[in-house]
């Protein structure tokens, strides 16, 4: 199948591509910036030669890019604090995403897969299921994507063949942005963490979630939701896996070691790329440089 990617140079699209290409399909890629492509898939070891320059809040280009494609996934996404870029924000999340499913089911694409969060689910629920109703936002972001995911919930009402994935706070390696997760590790390790806020931080990795959109692009079944959620590991355990892989002291707490193993993996290969690309040095990588 002819799979178009949007958001395809982010840290989920990226992978994403390399699962889609991996499983044997054709990726088409709808990027704002061509010249960012390279840097996205050059490490992955992959390559897409069709690609559609163009913004996802463009009806005239979203429409072209669909053209011609089977399925579709949508990553395109932006994630920011800034004020400055709050508008942005709200634009490409939302109105984004009514171009891309709305294009995408009139040129007949099934499956039409929407990338969500985990995050527009939280709220008073003890449990979380494909069926859970949206939460309440948590600030810029969860709001526009609260809003897109209606969008799309919107879509599915109407049998659509739209998928929505959930995945959780992502973490791994090649990150072409250097996301939340990465910022986080780099900040331990150079001491700026003195004080850890207390809570949990639910961890995916990228390439599991890629391989569960690999997995998805399948004709005929219709509308569903899956929850891309992983390990659920205290903010405190994250810093004391950190001080497990690098053999460094980085928490005068310690606290019992009861993470799983799929969480220290995605962890410890964060860590291997940031020492790679030369985002923390040898001595902040401790015992891991060796």
């Amino acid at each position: 199948m002819r799979v178009l990617v949007t958001g395809g140079t982010g840290h989920v699209g990226c992978h994403t591509v390399k699962a889609l290409l991996d499983a044997g399909h054709q990726v088409r890629m709808f990027v704002r910036s061509p010249d960012r492509v390279g840097l996205a898939l050059d490490p992955l070891g992959v390559s897409v030669d069709d690609i559609v320059a163009g913004d996802v809040t463009d009806e005239v280009a979203t429409k072209s890019a669909v053209a011609g494609c089977d399925a579709v996934i949508h990553a395109a996404n932006i994630f920011t604090f800034a004020p400055k870029h709050a508008d942005a924000m709200w634009r490409v999340n939302t109105v984004g995403t009514e171009n891309v499913l709305r294009f995408a089911e009139e040129a007949g694409l099934d499956p039409i897969v929407h990338v969500s969060t985990l995050g527009t689910l939280l709220g008073d629920a003890d449990e979380l299921t494909d069926e859970s109703d949206l939460g309440q936002p948590l600030g810029p972001y969860t709001a526009s994507k609260i809003e897109a995911e209606k969008i799309a919930r919107r879509f599915q009402a109407n049998r659509a063949p739209v998928v929505i994935t959930h995945p959780a706070g992502v973490c791994g390696p090649h990150d072409p942005h250097l996301g939340e997760c990465a910022q986080f590790i780099i900040s331990v390790l150079r001491g700026q963490m003195r004080m850890v806020p207390d809570g949990y931080f639910p961890l995916c990795d990228p390439r599991d979630v890629a391989a569960a959109h690999a997995a998805i692009i399948e004709p005929g079944k219709g509308p569903r939701r899956y929850l891309l959620g992983g390990n659920n590991p205290q903010t405190r355990e994250i810093i004391d896996m950190i001080g497990e892989v690098t053999g460094r002291n980085l928490s005068a707490m310690r606290v019992p070691w009861g993470i799983p193993m799929a969480a220290g993996r995605s962890v410890r290969d964060t860590l291997r790329w940031l020492l790679a690309e030369g985002h923390i040095t040898p001595r902040q990588a401790g015992t891991l440089a060796a």
